[in-house]
């Protein structure tokens, strides 16, 4: 009997070492149940109850044959500071190119015809920068249908329409209109084409008349002599440019006061706010029989429609949209006629002092007339003194005109 107690309390044969590679089917699970279930029942033989380790919902600690933790998703998480950056240096070059493009093809488009240095005895320079435009009536480029539709008519060669001198200084732009039928004296001059030297003559004639006899710079030369202004550039603009501008940027609004019909220009305007055309604003501009006051009275419509082009090109839905942009630019460049220093900058600089004319900043007037001669107007000295005295001096106008 002892020794059948002794072979009853024999321990239990040694259990076999279990297999170190992953299980599968049946055996797996069985593998499963007999470490969720222990001898006690519920829980592990040593009193772990398989909800610690997560076992019996898949949590907590994974037995050496589970998987381990998930690795994050992707990779490192992107440089959004860098990217930016990057993203800032390629705009700022791309700007940068394409300014610079613009900039040559625009200055490569000026036509820089008329040589200042061939004008003598000129004064001295003074302050801020004094520009002289012309609106010629060239009909350069021009079909046989352009002439008829804008009322130019068929004549050779070209002549002054309109002149004015800007002066851009600290005290802001003033605009000073020179009739074309304004008395002045020709002076000795240099002939543009010949070289040689003509003697003055006191000879009196009507400003635009200077232009027909020897151009650009003939004119320059009267009314530098009759002024004692001196003038740093010259601008010209023909029939055939200026229309083009306007039509480029959609057309200029203008409110027109009083209607008024002209057969010689082509002009038939209501009275009011309206958008003018290339066509409809070159008659604006010319239209002188309308008026009582004839050619005073069209300098006057030239200055404001003028300021008018200046202020409403030079805005944002221009300068900022390319499609508008290039289109109003190359209808200008093609058509302007510059001195030879005229650089784009200076040119610029005109055209923004003329937007200030129209802004507020600057004052418009037609030169001091005393009287006329023969159908000629004749300015009025001690005025005419005084105003180029004062934009010598870069001062405030407190001249007035008529």
């Amino acid at each position: 009997m002892c020794s059948a107690a002794r072979s009853r309390r024999s321990p239990p044969p040694p259990v076999p070492p279990r297999a170190s590679g992953p299980r599968s089917g049946a055996g797996a699970a069985a593998g499963v149940r007999r470490r969720a279930y222990g001898p006690g029942g519920y829980g592990q033989a040593h009193g772990d109850d398989g909800y610690n380790t997560g076992q019996v919902y898949g949590g907590g600690r994974m037995s050496s044959g589970g998987r381990g933790p998930r690795p994050p998703r992707g990779g490192p998480a992107p440089d959004w500071g860098r990217r930016i950056k990057l993203g800032s240096l390629t705009l700022v070059v791309v700007l940068l190119a394409v300014s610079i493009g613009t900039y040559f093809w625009a200055d490569s488009k000026l036509k820089r015809e008329v040589d200042l240095a061939k004008v003598i005895d000129r004064p001295e320079e003074g302050d801020g920068t004094n520009y002289l435009i012309v609106g010629s009536d060239s009909r350069e480029g021009m079909s046989a249908d352009d002439k008829k539709k804008l009322h130019t008519g068929s004549a050779e060669g070209k002549r002054t329409d309109s002149m004015m001198i800007l002066h851009d200084g600290s005290n802001g732009p003033t605009l000073i209109s020179l009739p074309r039928d304004s008395d002045v004296e020709i002076p000795s001059f240099v002939g543009s084409e010949s070289g040689k030297k003509f003697p003055a003559q006191g000879r009196r004639v009507k400003l635009n008349a200077a232009y027909a006899e020897d151009g650009p710079e003939l004119l320059v030369r009267t009314v530098e002599h009759n002024t004692g202004l001196r003038i740093d550039h010259y601008v010209e603009i023909g029939f055939a440019g200026f229309a083009n501008i306007v039509d480029a940027i959609g057309g200029v609004e203008m409110d027109i006061p009083k209607a008024f019909k002209d057969k010689k220009s082509g002009a038939d305007f209501q009275a009011g706010k309206q958008t003018l055309d290339g066509e409809q604003s070159l008659a604006f501009v010319r239209t002188r029989y309308a008026f009582a006051g004839s050619d005073l009275d069209r300098t006057k419509n030239q200055q404001k429609f003028l300021a008018a082009l200046a202020s409403q090109t030079a805005t944002p839905g221009t300068v900022l949209n390319p499609f508008r942009l290039y289109p109003t630019m190359g209808a200008g460049l093609d058509t302007l006629i510059v001195d030879k220093d005229m650089s784009l900058w200076s040119l610029g600089q005109m055209f923004f002092a003329m937007k200030g004319v129209t802004g507020g900043d600057g004052t418009s007037m037609n030169m001091p007339i005393s009287g006329s001669n023969g159908g000629n107007l004749v300015w009025d000295k001690a005025k005419v003194a005084q105003l180029v005295e004062q934009l010598k001096n870069d001062e405030k106008v407190t001249v007035t005109g008529n």
